[in-house]
Parts: structure tokens; C-alpha cells; sequence
């Protein structure tokens, strides 16, 4: 059965890549035929890249891999044979509409049709589609190679089946599948960070702490716990389990949280502020930005590496 990718963007490029590495053959569908060349170049060139720096997935070799990745330029070809179609487009909800509107038509009733979106809800994704049913949100986390989780969020009337199908098989690709027992705005990774960033930008905006000094706390301080375990867990250890956190902190915590500020603009002299102190950090140059994110891939797959190692321990 084929698995087939909607859209050759970096997301869809790395989603045909976490398949390939689980042996699963693979389309990569666009409308450029140019896309599509450059895509797989790509492809190929990471893979070659990963497979000499010994950090490429999968018990294949990158030519293996590249062998189960097709291409193809029209929709109806493309959607013959596919299982689970991932569709990975950018944010923009009239043009996913769109493209589910027209995947709807010619699919049949057992293939999932599914959404790479980080923030759009099931809900204003696939009201009103006939395979409704066999819709949901399988939402990655930049960049899906490195960083396994996958959040499957499913449409009020998603059967529990195609949940249950794209849990088993985000597990057998080696992602790290979590599922949302309903759609909320942002899903969970998002609001998670997002409380993350908002208290950050309050300790900046109001002199508290430098903006570098404000990324230390994470980098070398919580991140460093977070890699491996969640705050639940992380009070369930910090205490004789979550009952005697509650009871010894529970004031405290509710003391500290009711001083938070409201939700910030993020705009204005904060912006200036923090920009700067980045800018100083990481020149914002095309050149600087993509060392630093390659940098910051490589971290990523030491980390994942590590962390395989300590589950295999």
C-alpha cells in the first residue's frame, strides 16, 4: 500500500522521509513537476548526508529508501492505491478546504485522510465532507525527522477507527503519537509553549531578566529535565508522588500564578528589545540563520540518539 503526501514543502518532504525510513513506499504529489524534482534532490541529498554521519533512520540504506519514493503530478494517479494521504500545505484554510473538498470526491471509504496543520481545528478542516468520517489532524513538530511527536487531533465525528489506524501507524514509523480526546485552539503543543513564551516575554518586558539570560533558564535549567520527562512527572518526583506536591506547593504555586500579567501584545519596545539581543546573538542573515538551525538539527539528532540510548539501557 502506497502513502502518499500531498504537497512537496519541507513538511511533506520530511513526512516522506520518516515513511520511507519506517520501509513504507511513498508519492510525493504537487502540481510542479519542477517541485517535485527538487524535492526528491533534496531528499537525497539529506539522506546521503544522514547515512554517512551514521544518523539515518530506519533499517534500510538511503538508497533503499530513495527507491520507495515516487513522484507524481496528478491528483487521481497519485490517490490510486494510497492508504493514508497526509496533506501538508501551507496554513492557509481556504486552500486546505479546497484540496479536501477535492481529495473527497475521488477517495474511497477506507483511506485517512489526513492534516499536517498546526493550528487550524478538525472541525473548520472537514465539516461537511462526505469521508468525514476518515478524517484527522496528524500534526508534526518542526523538524518531524528529529522530534518524533505527532499530535492526532480527531473532527467531532472522526470514527475511532481511523484515530486508532493513524496512532498505530505514526508508532510504526517510530514517531511519538499522542492523542487529543477532542479539538481545542492550538492543540497541546502549542498552548503548552505558548504559556512558555508568554511568561518569558512578561520577564523581558518588564526588565526582569535579559532576553539571553531569559533562554539560559531553558537551555541549561527546565529544558534540560524536559527532554526526558513532562511536569507532570516531574512533580510526581519532585515530592513523594503528585498528592504530596499538591499538598506542599499547591499555595505557593497558586501565590506565584496570580501574579502572572495579562497576555502580552507582543509588540512595541519588548519586540525592539528582544530582537536586539538576538540579533547581537544570531545576525538575521539567510546564511547565519540556516548554520544555526543546522546547528540546531544537529543538537536535536545527538539528543534523539542519546535519548534511544537511555530507553535501551
Amino acid at each position: 500500500s502506497d502513502f502518499f503526501f500531498f504537497f512537496s514543502g519541507l513538511i511533506g518532504r520530511s513526512w516522506a522521509m520518516v515513511f520511507a525510513a519506517g520501509g513504507f513506499r511513498v508519492k510525493l504529489y504537487d502540481i510542479a513537476q519542477e517541485q517535485l524534482t527538487t524535492a526528491l534532490e533534496n531528499i537525497r541529498k539529506q539522506m546521503k548526508e544522514m547515512e554517512k554521519s551514521g544518523v539515518l533512520k530506519g533499517a534500510l540504506s538511503a538508497e533503499q529508501q530513495l527507491a520507495l519514493i515516487s513522484i507524481c503530478t496528478d491528483l487521481k494517479a497519485a490517490v490510486e492505491g494510497a492508504t493514508f494521504i497526509q496533506e501538508c500545505t501551507p496554513e492557509n484554510l481556504e486552500l486546505k478546504k479546497k484540496i479536501f473538498g477535492q481529495l473527497d470526491l475521488i477517495v474511497g471509504d477506507s483511506v485517512i485522510l489526513s492534516s499536517s496543520t498546526s493550528c487550524l481545528l478538525p472541525s473548520k478542516l472537514f465539516t461537511g465532507l462526505k469521508h468525514v468520517k476518515q478524517c484527522i489532524v496528524s500534526h508534526p513538530v518542526n523538524p518531524p525527522y528529529f522530534v518524533p511527536l505527532v499530535e492526532i487531533v480527531p473532527h467531532p465525528e472522526t470514527d475511532p477507527s481511523t484515530t486508532e489506524r493513524t496512532y498505530a501507524l505514526m508508532k510504526k514509523i517510530g514517531q511519538s503519537p499522542v492523542k487529543l480526546n477532542r479539538e481545542i485552539e492550538g492543540f497541546v503543543l502549542n498552548r503548552l509553549q505558548y504559556a512558555v513564551i508568554s511568561e518569558a516575554w512578561r520577564l523581558v518586558g518588564e526588565g526582569v531578566i535579559s532576553p539571553t539570560d531569559l533562554d539560559l533558564v531553558m537551555s541549561d535549567g527546565l529544558g534540560m529535565r524536559y527532554a526526558f520527562i513532562g511536569p507532570l512527572e516531574t512533580m510526581h518526583l519532585n515530592a513523594e508522588g503528585v498528592s504530596s506536591y499538591c499538598e506542599r506547593y499547591a499555595e505557593g504555586m497558586k501565590l506565584v500564578l496570580n501574579t502572572f500579567g495579562p497576555v502580552p501584545e507582543f509588540s512595541g519596545e519588548t519586540v525592539q528589545k528582544v530582537n536586539q539581543a538576538l540579533s547581537e546573538k544570531i545576525p538575521v542573515v539567510p546564511k547565519v540563520l540556516d548554520a544555526r538551525r543546522k546547528w540546531r538539527d544537529e543538537c536535536l539528532t545527538g539528543l534523539a540518539k542519546l535519548k534511544t540510548q537511555m530507553k535501551s539501557d
